[in-house]
């Protein structure tokens, strides 16, 4: 595929714009200006709702092996006995899971592999111009300065973006005049593996003094973070920089050992430091998330405190939904103006999670542990967004939400029952239409919309339990054995779903021969088979 998109940052933002990109038919070259991967364990934890992303983008599995699940919290507060406080998620459809960045980064660049791109390390953005529909670009690289052209540019470069910078959007926020220091440690204890421990005394009218220790999948490691002590921040610039530190000494074993003697009830040891930095938190949010043909996602947009661990999630979901739009728009598919949701639907999550983040820093070890669902992002919604209309069922699941999956269902040919989510995966739209008797006038729908949108639209028809049905040419018709699917959205209102998985539109089954395609041309854009480029 030639590459329509440059991508600037090979983290994990960026690894999943360029795979996904690629899924959905989209070449993208994606560089980096650092020579090699870094080894820091920056983000670690992986929420339910983006294993749901990366089971779409088929890489769930790997993620899964390579990490371990995160079973809850050890919490030491000065005064009381330690509690265990587990957090059951088994209703959902993914826990919480532990990955290393480096070990996230590694699944994804051997999935972008598989579509013959590889990032380009040691290769760094040194200018940007937009002309006419196109950007022109200045790279640095081994082989010295390279000039380039491509239809759109993303910049997942971080919390220094290029990109942003080269834009001039504004990245408005304020830093915490302290530091934390991390490291990678063993530590021998009796706290069950995939359970965190959090030590923390609140203090009045300042940041709680910690010691927190997150499981690694590797049996028996932990990455533990606490305030920096004075003498490794006496003579630092505090505050001006977010996140690890790489420049500067690190923490000794002997620094993180000292917090654990103070706040643990019982003396443990820490060993066999592999790597430590020193860590800084910032509250940014950019004012824009892309101008023109040139956008932004990830640490470049927003960064945060890395309470809950929303940041890696926050970004690679930012990618997911920009990246089936962009492809859309690359191919001829949609109007540019499809590209305008994409800040109307992200920067709201980010304002969010870092207003929530923030508070829940500051209030530390003084507050419960809050919704249980707080974290997962299962709850992000786009209601009220430009592709989302004002419909609003009586159930309340409405268009903007994330779709819930449903188990249990059966289809024709197959002796085994299956996901609605399985249903789901692809790069198009899915139609789930409550068929019962309507079959026929399903078949003539999928005719229709296959003829205005060929290969955009799959239409699903769903019945009750019952006998199996002859399927109608373009209709997937599914047995809804177990009335799963009819009790969380009912028999009345059809349901379309976007690339993405967020409820696009919904409405009476009699009305959608015109409503649907009125909302895919107007509000989505899509252009009808034989439009003019």
């Amino acid at each position: 595929m030639d590459a329509a998109v440059l991508i600037v940052g090979a983290g994990p933002v960026g690894l999943t714009l360029a795979a996904e990109l690629a899924r959905h038919g989209v070449g993208a070259r994606i560089i980096d200006k650092q020579s090699a991967p870094s080894t820091f364990c920056r983000a670690i934890g992986v929420t339910p709702r983006s294993l749901e992303m990366f089971e779409d983008m088929g890489v769930a599995r790997e993620m899964v092996d390579a990490g371990l699940w995160l079973d809850g919290v050890r919490m030491v507060l000065p005064g009381q006995p330690a509690r265990d406080m587990t957090r059951d998620l088994s209703d959902l459809p993914y826990g919480a899971l532990g990955v290393p960045q480096y070990e996230t980064e590694r699944v994804l660049t051997d999935h972008l592999a598989r579509f013959g791109i590889v990032p380009e390390r040691g290769v760094a953005l040194a200018g940007l111009a937009q002309v006419d529909n196109a950007v022109q670009v200045e790279l640095d690289g081994p082989h010295g300065r390279e000039a380039a052209s491509f239809r759109f540019v993303v910049g997942c470069d971080g919390a220094h973006s290029a990109v942003r910078k080269a834009l001039d959007i504004p990245f408005e926020g304020e830093a915490w005049p302290f530091e934390f220091m991390l490291g990678d440690v063993s530590i021998a204890w009796d706290v069950p593996r995939g359970m965190a421990v959090f030590a923390v005394h609140p203090v009045d009218d300042a940041p709680p003094d910690l010691f927190v220790a997150v499981p690694l999948p590797e049996r028996g490691r932990y990455r533990v973070s606490a305030m920096a002590p004075a003498h490794l921040t006496a003579s630092a610039d505090v505050g001006t920089d977010h996140g690890i530190q790489a420049d500067r000494a690190g923490a000794s074993l002997a620094d993180l050992q000292e917090v654990a003697d103070r706040l643990l009830p019982e003396r443990v040891v820490l060993d066999d430091l592999r790597w430590s930095s020193l860590f800084r938190i910032s509250m940014r949010l950019a004012a824009h998330y892309g101008q023109g043909n040139v956008f932004i996602a990830g640490d470049a947009c927003h960064i945060h405190p890395p309470t809950g661990g929303q940041g890696m999630n926050t970004g690679v979901q930012d990618a997911y939904n920009l990246a089936w739009k962009l492809a859309l728009v690359v191919k001829g598919d949609a109007d540019p103006r499809l590209l305008d949701s994409y800040e109307s639907e992200r920067r709201p999550v980010a304002a969010e999670v870092i207003a929530r983040t923030t508070e829940e820093s500051l209030n530390f070890g003084k507050r419960g542990t809050g919704d249980r669902l707080a974290d997962t992002q299962l709850l992000v919604s786009y209601r009220g967004g430009p592709l989302s209309p004002a419909t609003v069922t009586a159930d309340s699941l409405s268009p903007g939400d994330r779709m819930p999956d449903i188990q249990g269902l059966r289809r024709k040919g197959l002796g085994f029952p299956f996901r609605l989510f399985d249903v789901l995966k692809g790069t198009g739209f899915v139609l789930l239409l409550p068929a019962g008797e309507r079959l026929a006038a399903a078949e003539t729908l999928a005719a229709d919309l296959h003829r205005r949108w060929p290969g955009q639209v799959r239409v699903a028809a769903v019945t009750s339990a019952g006998a199996m049905q002859e399927e109608p040419p373009r209709v997937e018709v599914l047995i809804d054995a177990a009335g799963a699917f009819a009790g969380t959205f009912g028999d009345a209102q059809a349901w379309l779903v976007r690339p993405d998985n967020y409820l696009g539109w919904c409405g009476p089954v009699e009305t959608i021969s015109a409503a649907l395609p009125r909302y895919l041309e107007d509000v989505i854009t899509l252009k009808p088979a034989g439009s003019p480029p």
